[in-house]
This record gives structure tokens, C-alpha cells and sequence, in this order.
């Protein structure tokens, strides 16, 4: 039911093989090509207005490593990844700048990055000390115990954190 909207080949700049595809709704995503790994998913790419800024951010209060970060000065924008782990064998964070951008409209299709930690309570205070908005105090969801908090980041980007023990268990019933 859904539409190629680029036929697979290589990134402009790159050696990587894409395509991307819309769904029925509208929705539009990115294949990439990559070898074999543990994690079928690659990437989750969000379009950032100052990319200083975020992977500051990102590095500070989610405790991700900037893995690698690429300037496309032919096609006007430049990509940092961040992971908490090599992008061959994790799921990256894809964060994008397009020249001259300072912000995005977000629309109504993005729900949020859910992230495991082992304490919320901390994991709240270091984001807020690190510019970004707690939008759900840290505590368990009604109805279960599971714990979580949830931001945003600098460019209005939303996250849960969830407690890993709390949700190996919630799992469990």
C-alpha cells in the first residue's frame, strides 16, 4: 500500500544505498542498506536547529557518545550520529542541520524516543540541569508500577526514560 518516493541508490555525498517510501497516511521513512547486525533498526533521524546544541545536549543528559559527525557543504547540511554504541551493531540517533534552519514543525505524527535507564529520578534531574524541559516527573504510570519520566530537548524533540528493572518486569506479566 505504500509509494517509493527514491527509487534505492546511493546518499548524495555517499557511499550508503537508500531509498525512502511513503505510507498510505503520508508518513515518509528512509531504507538503508547496511551488512548484517543485531539491531534491524539502524537509525531515528530528528532535524535540529543549532547541532552544537544538541549533541552538547545529548552527550550531557542522555549520556549518548557522538560516534561521528559529517558535513555536506554541496547539499547545504551536516549529520552528527550519536549512540551508546558503534552504529554497526546499535540503533544511532541521527541528528540533522540543514543550513540556515532554526526550526521545524514538528506536526502531530512524532509520540516520542523511549530510552532504558536505571534510575528516572536521576536521569530527570540530568537532563533538566542540561536545558532540557521535564514534561512527566519522574514516578510510576497509573495503573502499573513502571517508572518513567519524560522530556524534550532544545528543539522541542519528546523522550521517555524507562525503568529497565521496571519494565523487564512489566514485561514478565
Amino acid at each position: 500500500g505504500g509509494t517509493v518516493t527514491r527509487e534505492p541508490g546511493p546518499v548524495k555525498g555517499g557511499k550508503s544505498v537508500i531509498a525512502f517510501i511513503e505510507d498510505p497516511d503520508g508518513y515518509k521513512f528512509e531504507l538503508i542498506e547496511r551488512g548484517p547486525t543485531p539491531e534491524p533498526l539502524c537509525q531515528v533521524m530528528l532535524r535540529v536547529g543549532d547541532l552544537d546544541r544538541a549533541i552538547k545536549f545529548y552527550e550531557k543528559a542522555f549520556g549518548m557518545e557522538l560516534l561521528r559527525r559529517k558535513d555536506n557543504p554541496q547539499y547545504k547540511y551536516t549529520i552528527a550520529m550519536m549512540g551508546y554504541g558503534p552504529e554497526d551493531k546499535n540503533a544511532v540517533l541521527e541528528l540533522t542541520y540543514n543550513y540556515g534552519v532554526k526550526e521545524y514543525d514538528k506536526g502531530n505524527a512524532y509520540a516520542q524516543i523511549a530510552i532504558g535507564t536505571d534510575d528516572v529520578y536521576k536521569t530527570a534531574e540530568v537532563v533538566r540541569q542540561n536545558g532540557g524541559q521535564i514534561t512527566r516527573e519522574p514516578g510510576p504510570l497509573p495503573g502499573i508500577s513502571t517508572k518513567i519520566t519524560a522530556c524534550t530537548d532544545p528543539d522541542g524533540w519528546k523522550s521517555v526514560f524507562v525503568d529497565n528493572l521496571d519494565f523487564l518486569k512489566e514485561l514478565e506479566e
